[in-house]
Order: C-alpha cells, then structure tokens, then sequence
C-alpha cells in the first residue's frame, strides 16, 4: 500500500456525527443535504481545507443562460468561495464542484441530460481554470441533471455510461441518507419551488388588490399628518397585524383586500415592521409564516417593491423554525427587490456567518420587554383625519430613522406606493397594539453569548454590503448561496476516480445536530 492509497479517520469532536461520502454517487446524493434543498440551474462550490480536507466554505451561484458570460461567472465563483474561506477560516486547497441543469422542456427536438452535460462542458472547463489560477485543484467534478449524474473529469464509457448513472432517491434511502437525516439534514424542496411560492397572486384577486393599494395611499399620509403623527400610524399597523394574527391562529388563510394594503404600506415604515417582527415565539412562527407569506404573495404589479418587508419576516420566522434553506433563499430575493434593505442586509450576513438566531431573538425580547415597561398606557390609534380640500398629499416621509433588531437605519419614515384617487374603506382602530419587535441596528449584529456560535464558518453567499458590520466580499454577478454550515472532510490521499466506490473517496464528517439549528463548516 502506497502513502496515497492510506487514508485516515479523525476522531470525531464531542456532539459531531460523521456523514462519510465514499464517491461521487455519494456526492451527488449528499448535495440536496448540504444545500437544505434541491438546486437548479446553479453552480455548488463545496471548499476542501488543510490536510484533513475539511469542508470550508460551500456557494451556490446561478448558471448565467449567455455563455459568453460562464468565464467571468467561473472567475468570479473562484474568488468568492477563496475568499469567503480565507474570512472565516483558511484557503482552501481543493473543491468539490457541481452543475445542476434540468434538460429545457421548451427545447425544439426533446434532450437528455448527456446533452446537458456536452453544453454545460465548458463551463466546467471555465471553472476547472478559474480555481487552477487560486492554487485550488479540482477533486471532482460533477453534472448533475434529470435525477442523473455524470462526471466532467472521467471519459471511460465502462465506469461512466454516456446514460449517466441514477442519483439515489429519497425513497430508497442509503446509509448515506439516513445518516445525513439523523444528524438533523433534511432537504426542503427546489429552490425553483420556494421561489415560486412568494409569486404574486394572478387574476381577478391581482385586480381587485392592485386598487386597494393603489387606494390606501392618501390615508396612509392622512394618518401621518393626524395629531397622533407616525406614532399614531405605527400603532395601528401594530393592532392590524395582531388582529390578523389572531385570525390566521383560527385558520383564515386571507384578509380583505383594504387591510392588506393597509399592512404592507404601515410595514414600509421600520417602525411597522419591527413590532410585526415580534410574532416570533415558537407557538407564533407557523401562524406568522402563512400571514408573511400571504402579504408577499398580494404585492402585486406595480407593487412589487412592497414585498421587501413581508419577505424579511417570512424568511426571519423560517430561520427561528430551523428552515435556513428558505430563510436564505427568500433573503436572496428580498435583496433583489431592496438591495440597500437593511434589515435584510443583517439577518443574510448574520445567516451566513455562523450567528444564532437566538441570539437575535434575544434582542428583540429585550427591546419589546424595554418597550412595554417605558410605554404609557395604551390607547386606541385615532382614525385618519379626513381630506383636506386643496392640501398637499405629496408623499412626505415622517421624520426620524427607523430602527429593527437594535438597528438604526441611514433612511427613515415609511415608503408610499404609487396613490390613486380615492380612500379605501377604512376599519375602526383596534385595540392595544402588540409589542414592537426589535431588528438590526446600525451597529454590527449582535454576537452569541458563549457555547452558541458555530465552531467555526459557514458557507456564505454573496450579500449585498452591510451597514456598520465587516467589509462583505465582492459579489458576483448573480446572488450566491450557500448552506447551513456543514463539514465535509474527504480523506486525503489520491483523488477518487469516479467509477470506483472504494473507501479511499471522499468523506463528509463532522455534520452538527445541534437543537434548532444546523452547521456545516469548522
């Protein structure tokens, strides 16, 4: 036996479970684990570290549709997963990589995925010279498409069939699988399907929605210039929300179209939002994701710009729920709506560094507790005053910055819609409003108390820069994702061929089951 063919088994650290993947069928299988759902049309960088080959740093980027534009987007995965590794640990000195493309339904003549395969060659071949020119070496390569895979780096038909070869199917799980579950993955569906879950609703509820937005305008502003001002307006979107929460507990799966377009206008205002943020108990977070996500999906044309905020608390509630994967996901495209949004901004770099969401959570009790003990008592919020004849309902921001999770963001005061020309009809003002909940503030996210970080990084994505935190990283040209922080650590010794599932392969190890959350990562 040769020094490469020996391979070693670290000891695993007290509270690790080892996932050993044992080639590339293996990997193929593992991605949806290591990612928390299934990806489409993406790149996965998965960075190997040390002589161990631990696992750093883990990207996931969009597969640009122009090919003219795969050597920069090659470039630019290779210097964000370097990077991103060297930030929160150490370089890496090999990756593992994937590319996921389904065969295009909509194509003239009906393909395969080998076919996939022969088009998305060079774009291995890009990025196989991208991470050559970091020192990284490449220690797989894989396609993987229409529940197959294939491997860019072996030609021979007698290991590696021109057909592909099945990935293994939930189904019938491996040893693999069960062990990536046991230690607490799980994977949540396509990315294609959680995006598509916060589409606005079509015709007739967009019609009948689109005017009701367009209507609550002028007595949003009209609420603004009321004698109670901002405060007043803040504590009826608190009482709006509450009273829609309590309906959502009893099972209403929609509010009328007014209230909607009440709620998403007074969530414009950061002040709105964070009182809305506080519906974050564990016996809140379920009701509190199918109302968030029912005002993400009412942001409708031209209102899309709305669903900033709804978006945050969805993906918010779904990170306190252990659902990372979504979290991270609808993050990506609250910032594709709002790149300077800030409170986004936080809970993404806050998601992909490693941070506890207790330890955000922790925030928000104190500074709703804070509230409650220093609020007089509560009164009823005033109606909106009636319209002036000839006064000037230009969309003035209130003075003042808002503040989320002990965050005071550079804008202020609410953002209006386009307005229409009429009031819609208005409810009488609840009661008391809830507590208000506290978000990001200018200062850098608020670290975990001791024993609650991750041992070390996680992969990360490409954020948009933050305020008042570190200096993000460069980002590519498309939103990069990564997962939970995980830790593969193949073995070292030769790189393992492709058709051969010998023990000498890659191994994962070191997969966290911690309670509420998942890591992957040193």
């Amino acid at each position: 036996m040769t020094a490469d063919d020996r391979t070693t088994t670290p000891a695993p650290r007290p509270g690790h479970l080892p996932v050993r993947l044992r080639g590339p069928a293996d990997m193929a299988e593992m991605l949806p684990y290591l990612l928390g759902f299934f990806p489409d049309d993406s790149i996965v960088a998965v960075g190997l570290q040390g002589s161990g080959l631990d696992q750093g740093g883990v990207i996931r980027i969009d597969i640009p549709d122009d090919p003219a534009h795969w050597e920069r987007t090659a470039a630019e995965a290779a210097r964000l997963l370097v990077e991103l590794s060297e930030q929160r640990d150490r370089r890496p000195v090999q990756v593992l990589l994937y590319l996921c493309r389904d065969p295009d339904p909509g194509a003239r003549a009906p393909e395969g995925g080998h076919a996939v395969l022969e088009r998305l060659r060079p774009l291995a071949d890009a990025l196989a010279r991208a991470f050559r020119g970091e020192q990284v070496a490449v220690k797989e390569s894989l396609c993987v498409s229409a529940g197959r895979w294939w491997s860019f780096l072996c030609a021979g038909a007698d290991c590696c069939p021109p057909g592909g070869t099945p990935v293994r199917e939930a189904r019938h799980p491996s040893p693999l699988a069960v062990a990536a579950t046991y230690a607490g993955l799980a994977p949540r569906g396509s990315r294609k399907a959680i995006v598509a879950g916060l589409a606005p609703v079509g015709p007739p509820l967009s019609e009948v929605q689109r005017r009701a937005l367009e209507d609550a305008g002028p007595p949003f502003i009209r609420e603004l210039a009321g004698p109670g001002g901002r405060t007043a307006a803040v504590g009826r979107t608190a009482g709006l929300i509450a009273e829609a929460m309590a309906e959502f507990q009893s099972g209403a799966r929609e509010l009328d179209a007014a209230r909607t377009a009440r709620l998403l206008i007074g969530m414009q205002d950061k002040l709105g939002r964070d009182r809305a943020a506080e519906y974050a108990e564990p016996d809140e977070l379920g009701t509190a994701q199918r109302l968030w996500r029912f005002l993400v999906q009412r942001c409708v044309d031209p209102f899309e710009h709305l669903a900033a905020p709804p978006m945050t608390l969805l993906a918010w509630t779904s990170w306190l729920a252990g659902d990372s994967a979504t979290a991270r996901i609808v993050l990506a495209r609250a910032l594709e709506l709002d790149p300077g949004y800030t409170l986004a901004q936080l809970l993404y770099e806050s998601l992909n560094s490693g941070i506890a969401p207790e330890s955000l959570l922790r925030v928000v009790r104190r500074e709703r507790t804070a509230r409650l003990r220093d609020a007089p008592a509560p009164r009823p919020a005033a109606p909106p005053p009636p319209a002036v004849a000839g006064a000037d309902t230009g969309g003035t921001a209130p003075d003042g910055p808002g503040e989320g999770f002990g965050h005071r963001d550079p804008d202020s005061g609410p953002v209006l819609p386009p307005t229409g020309t009429g009031p819609a009809p208005e409810r009488p003002a609840p009661g008391p409003a809830p507590a208000p909940v506290p978000g990001p503030r200018a200062e850098p996210a608020p670290l975990p108390e001791p024993g609650e970080a991750p041992d070390g990084p996680g992969p990360a994505e490409a954020d948009e820069p933050g305020d008042g935190g570190p200096t993000d990283p460069p980002a590519p040209s498309t939103p990069a994702d990564g997962p939970p922080t995980v830790a593969c650590r193949p073995d070292p010794g030769r790189r393992p061929r492709p058709h051969r599932f010998v023990p000498t392969g890659i191994r994962i190890r070191q997969v966290r089951a911690r309670r509420g959350r998942h890591t992957i990562g040193d």
